[in-house]
């Protein structure tokens, strides 16, 4: 049986700037700012949730069939996943858009200056649940506003549970609008930040947002992970990497845990130990889709960590 992924596929352009950023921009011209950045190092990756969690699923074993929107430079996307064999029955390609895309420059103390392009993202309500066959689970990740409420509205419709997983998307809805996700969810996953703004933004405490869904897990980073189901708190630790070189798509990958582990019905513990595993695994790469692993070396992996068997 399938996993439906709705949500964003994007390129990510990175550049890396040799010098600092405070060092060309003075805050007394601020309001006159003209400036470049020569940036000697650049790399361009494929990404958006959709397709770094779709990726993680399949190295999982898992059934992911993406639903996403895209543009008339889709092609070499294309190529990428027809490569990984992940289905494309259910990106559509908008004609006269571009992909949606982020240009993101680093300079050397780690700052960043990112814009983001939507592009055919924004036509992601095109798509519809009802076109996807055998789905047993869905996520509905960040994408155009639209999408996400219809997509949410036709799985709760549809009696098919999925994660509700707002992320960078959480600003473009109000609280009302918040609350009928949370109406319409089964599980709901966040980073910490996210966690306290939707419950300033809904006007709910975190017991009571956890009460209205299955389960609810907030991600902290090193810290670990804490999943609130059945009225407790599972704490659940971060597992060491080899090397941490990059977070970008460090929660795609522990969505796809996530997911893999509620269609294998593994209990709680499991389930967010794999998460935060994966999230391990891909933070050792840079890029969100450049990691591989077996599921071999990802079982032992899980041994080493927890001491306990995963399959």
């Amino acid at each position: 049986m399938n996993t439906l992924i709705c949500g964003s596929i994007a390129y990510d352009t990175i550049m890396v700037f040799r010098d600092r950023f405070r060092n060309h921009i003075l805050p007394d011209q601020i309001h006159i700012l003209n400036v470049s950045f020569l940036v000697p190092d650049m790399r361009r990756e494929f990404g958006g949730c959709a397709g770094n969690i779709a990726y993680n699923l399949r190295m999982l074993g898992g059934s992911p069939l993406i639903m996403a929107t895209v543009g008339e430079d889709y092609q070499p996307y294309a190529y990428r996943l027809e490569r990984l064999k992940l289905s494309q029955a259910h990106v559509r390609q908008v004609k006269d858009t571009f992909t949606a895309q982020a240009f993101i420059t680093t300079d050397l103390d780690d700052n960043q200056i990112t814009a983001f392009h939507p592009g055919a993202m924004t036509h992601s309500h095109l798509n519809h649940v009802s076109d996807a066959k055998d789905v047993t689970l869905g996520i509905v990740a960040p994408d155009g506003r639209e999408g996400m409420q219809n997509h949410a509205r036709e799985f709760a419709d549809a009696g098919i549970p999925f994660i509700f997983d707002p992320g960078q998307g959480m600003p473009m809805f109000n609280g009302e609008e918040l609350l009928e996700f949370l109406r319409c969810a089964s599980y709901v996953a966040l980073n910490d930040y996210e966690a306290r703004l939707l419950q300033e933004k809904t006007g709910r405490s975190i017991e009571q947002i956890a009460a209205m869904v299955k389960a609810l897990i907030v991600t902290e980073g090193a810290d670990g992970s804490l999943i609130y189901v059945d009225g407790q708190q599972l704490r659940i630790p971060s597992v060491k990497a080899t090397s941490v070189l990059d977070p970008t798509g460090c929660g795609d990958a522990y969505r796809a845990g996530l997911l893999y582990g509620i269609t294998q019905g593994f209990d709680w513990p499991a389930i967010g130990r794999l998460a935060s595993l994966m999230g391990s695994i891909k933070i050792a790469c840079r890029g969100g889709q450049n990691h591989i692993a077996t599921r071999d070396e990802i079982g032992a992996r899980y041994r080493e960590a927890f001491g306990a068997s995963i399959w």
